[in-house]
């Protein structure tokens, strides 16, 4: 039984290097992810919607390789994008 969860702890390791590597990808700040190295001067989130409107998914590549993604980009044809202001 121990092993068992030595095994899903491994598991979730896993997928938080996974987040990570995604959230580094974005080199924006939106939503949940904040980078304080892009806001705006009020210290507002500083989206970049033009670079980053897409869903990724990773695909594990084996054991030691760098997962690959996957874009699918996002279309916007019923709703307006706008940025959120939380002052």
């Amino acid at each position: 039984m121990e092993l068992e969860k030595a095994g899903r702890v491994a598991d979730y390791f896993e997928l938080a290097e996974l987040l990570v590597t995604d959230a580094l990808n974005r080199n924006e700040s939106c939503g949940a992810h904040f980078r304080e190295e892009f806001q705006t001067p009020d210290g507002e989130a500083l989206r970049n919607d033009e670079k980053y409107t897409y869903v990724a998914a990773w695909e594990y590549a084996g054991e030691g390789k760098p997962s690959v993604m996957h874009k699918e980009e996002l279309k916007f044809e019923e709703v307006e994008m706008k940025v959120r202001s939380y002052k």
